[in-house]
């Protein structure tokens, strides 16, 4: 599945910066993840780049956009950047 920001966020840009495909982008209040271009770093980083660099741990797993590993492989393969 991919990913989301919840309300918790607090706007800092830091997973923006650090998203390797470009997914995430600002929106009004907070941002916001584009779940066709998101694929948790899969084939990329051992866990989702922007998890890793939230300092106020408001990114979850979406559970309205449940993909599986292969799908998320897929996907990154075929990543128009």
């Amino acid at each position: 599945m991919s990913l989301m920001i919840t309300d918790e966020c607090i706007s800092c840009d830091a997973c923006r910066e650090e998203c390797p495909n470009e997914a995430i982008f600002e929106d009004e209040p907070t941002y916001m993840i584009d779940s066709d271009r998101c694929c948790e770093c899969v084939d990329q980083y051992s866990e989702p780049a922007c998890i890793v660099v939230c300092p106020v741990e408001c990114i979850a797993y979406d559970p309205d956009n449940i993909e599986t590993e292969g799908e998320l492989k897929y996907k990154h393969a075929h990543m128009d950047y």
